[in-house]
């Protein structure tokens, strides 16, 4: 016989302390915002501005404004260095490797290609992701007043790996679990001069159109192996 709640029991059937809410195959994204960022980033728009000045760059997945070719690391001068040796200690801390007796810390041979790029306004980022490697990231050196001011877009999106399969069957519904809730949808973040957040190579990934007054300015990376 079916049970309703008429007939169902006064008292809950299961221990609530002891409750355990597992959240299995999570993406991670970090965020870590660097240190003493402002002189850093006044030398790095410095660096890529002038370089922007000389060199066409190229069309990947940048809907207009200027993206350099994947060499930043051989003209981004004693900044990019910095900026590339913090990228590279937070990829590092954040893998491990399967031993025999489970998961432990790694120092992967890391093979690094990274980029600069520059959107004005009108300017975008397609959605993409970055075969071939294990970690990607980005670098905001000038969010473009974003910060300040959410509505001048170029915020950054980040698909749900799964596509639209969570959401398929009851799109109105939710998972009443923390970190759960855009399952089948996107999360969004939105950056600020000094943050770099890495993300598995995987994450099909956007930003929004930007519309800002000044130009709005990153370094972005893939670690491959």
């Amino acid at each position: 016989m079916d049970m309703t709640l008429s007939t169902a029991p006064a008292r809950p059937i299961f221990v609530a302390e002891q409750v355990q809410v597992r959240k299995l195959f999570p993406t991670p994204l970090i965020v870590a915002p660097l240190t003493d960022a402002q002189a850093l980033n006044a030398a790095l728009s410095t660096i890529i501005l002038e370089r922007a000045q000389h060199h066409a760059g190229v069309k990947l997945s940048n809907d207009g404004g200027w993206q350099s070719a994947d060499d930043f690391v051989s003209w981004g001068g004693e900044a990019g260095a910095i900026l590339i040796h913090a990228a590279t200690i937070l990829a590092t801390q954040m893998t491990m490797v399967q031993g025999a007796g489970g998961p432990e810390a790694a120092r992967p041979p890391w093979k690094i290609n990274s980029w600069a790029n520059i959107n004005r306004a009108g300017n975008a980022n397609f959605l993409h992701s970055h075969p071939g490697s294990f970690w990607s990231g980005v670098y905001w050196v000038d969010d473009g007043g974003i910060a300040e001011n959410p509505d001048v877009g170029g915020t950054f999106i980040a698909n749900d790996p799964r596509g639209v399969l969570p959401n398929l069957y009851a799109p109105y519904l939710r998972y009443a679990v923390s970190d759960c809730l855009s399952a089948g949808l996107s999360e969004f973040v939105t950056p600020k001069s000094g943050d770099l957040i890495l993300f598995p190579s995987f994450l099909v990934h956007a930003v929004h159109r930007f519309e800002g007054t000044r130009p709005r300015i990153s370094v972005a990376f893939n670690f491959s192996l």
